[in-house]
């Protein structure tokens, strides 16, 4: 029995940000990609880097395990894979080099290997998927055991011949998900991630419900799922946390979808399988606030177990929406916001500063916009020209020399826009500061009326407005002196 280790190239303590969250997620992707192999009768190993201080700890594995394939699959529903940080593609080098130099056939999948295959085939790797890589993967290593090189005919991957680069033609993406077994959930030691989230209140594990995004912003990627939207049923989404629920009593849960819920139809059967199943679950979402407006969108959500749903809000300028091609409204995020918010759920913004076009006003309009709704929280980032977007060749030739970010609070702009990165690093600063401050007022009001009811959390924030007043006026000031010199 031929055997496949597999990895992965997101090492948490390689991003200082996501390291100090401690709120980890297992390679979801990659455990998908191990259960169909393993299915068709290979023998499948796991090296979880998410906690590993570097590579090194391969290399007894490879004498161990002797693996005939190094797999490195990255995990395609983690937003923060699509970035690749230069450590992580590092990384991906270091372990290629590795099994290359012990004997094993290398194939990696990832974001940033479909944008960049000759680099990694550069690196040791005989092989890069291009895109969604399961049923490739599958072609690919039983073409290779039958002893076939007759590469050009297995859709969707890239490869060295005579020292030439060979791309083949692209692969469809799997329209019946539930043809694939569930992720091999077995594989991770969940103990490791338990304990990184015993800082906080509940313990929450990952799993996707659909593939891809209809949508066509810009500036967002999509270069393992495509713009094709395909969903799991809701049944065999239920039965799977069923499982999770029962093996490994958890009951929090982020749904990794880039769009959750598009289907129509689909939240509400997902409501009826969780209540015939007994499970009474809490989770996490991220969505738009369009859709969240549809029919009876919302109420569905809540009664299955929703507590929190970040929007893509990016901007309130509707000016800079439509440059961004988000087609959505402000006035669709000041209702959806209202509305999730009087259902008791909490509201989390994703905002990106720097667009091209975006103005003082236009940012101006932002802080508004979160002075007014004051979501529960928020995620800020700086545009971010990803290979393959319409934004990326907007900007391309205006690089800096610099494509990838370090980290994933780096916040460096890599090409021309309004203002330089010292400006949008002190920026972010700012609006922290000033949306700290803002939530603390509506706390201190809350906690005044009433005292013995609030939460722990509540009084927190209340009290920690004493900090963030001075501070969000000491930020502007800096911002204000940066903008002065530009």
């Amino acid at each position: 029995m031929k055997k496949l280790l597999f990895t992965h190239s997101y090492f948490y303590r390689f991003d200082e940000k996501q390291w100090k969250t401690r709120k980890p997620y297992p390679p979801y992707g990659t455990l998908y990609a191990a259960s169909l192999m393993r299915e068709n009768g290979y023998d499948v190993s796991l090296f979880d880097v998410a906690f590993e201080s570097d590579t090194s700890g391969l290399q007894p594995l490879l004498q161990e395990y002797k693996p005939d394939y190094l797999v490195i699959y990255d995990d395609g529903f983690n937003y923060l894979t699509k970035m690749c940080l230069t450590r992580m593609r590092e990384a991906a080098f270091e372990m290629s080099k590795m099994a290359s130099e012990a004997g094993c056939k290398v194939i990696v999948c990832s974001s940033d290997s479909t944008d960049h295959f000759q680099e990694y085939l550069d690196h040791s790797a005989d092989f890069v998927i291009i895109g969604e890589g399961e049923l490739t993967l599958l072609e690919l290593v039983g073409e290779l055991e039958k002893g076939n090189v007759d590469f050009e005919t297995i859709a969707g991957i890239a490869f060295q011949r005579d020292g030439q680069a060979m791309k083949t033609l692209k692969r469809p993406v799997l329209r019946q998900l539930d043809d694939l077994p569930d992720p091999a959930w077995d594989l991770v030691d969940l103990n490791y991630y338990r304990e990184s989230w015993a800082v906080h209140d509940h313990f929450f594990l990952n799993l996707a419900t659909t593939r891809g995004c209809p949508y066509k912003c810009n500036w967002c990627a999509k270069p393992i799922y495509g713009n094709r939207y395909n969903s799991r049923s809701p049944k065999r989404v239920a039965e799977e946390i069923q499982m999770l629920v029962e093996t490994y009593a958890v009951d929090h849960f982020w749904m990794a979808d880039d769009i959750f819920g598009l289907k129509p139809g689909w939240v509400q059967e997902f409501r009826d399988e969780l209540k015939r199943l007994q499970l009474p679950i809490k989770y996490k979402i991220q969505s738009r606030v369009d859709l969240l407006l549809k029919e009876d969108t919302i109420d569905a959500l809540v009664e299955s177990g929703l507590e929190e749903v970040w929007v893509g809000a990016e901007s309130g300028s509707q000016k800079i929406l439509d440059a961004m091609d988000k087609g959505t409204q402000i006035e669709q995020i000041y209702e959806a916001t209202k509305l999730l918010k009087s259902k008791g759920v909490r509201v989390a913004f994703f905002l990106q500063f720097g667009y091209l076009g975006e103005t003082k006003e236009d940012i101006e309009m932002t802080m508004q916009m979160v002075r007014d709704l004051l979501p529960d929280e928020i995620g800020i980032s700086v545009s971010y020209p990803l290979p393959g977007t319409g934004f990326y060749e907007k900007v391309k030739s205006t690089f800096k020399g610099k494509e990838n970010w370090e980290h994933s609070d780096d916040l460096d702009m890599m090409f021309e826009g309004t203002y330089g990165k010292e400006f949008y690093r002190q920026l972010h600063k700012y609006v922290h500061k000033e949306f700290r401050k803002h939530l603390g007022y509506q706390k201190i009001k809350q906690v005044l009326t009433s005292p013995f009811s609030a939460a722990k959390e509540d009084w927190r924030s209340a009290l920690a407005t004493a900090y963030y007043l001075p501070m969000s006026k000491f930020e502007s000031r800096k911002l204000e002196k940066i903008e002065a010199q530009i």
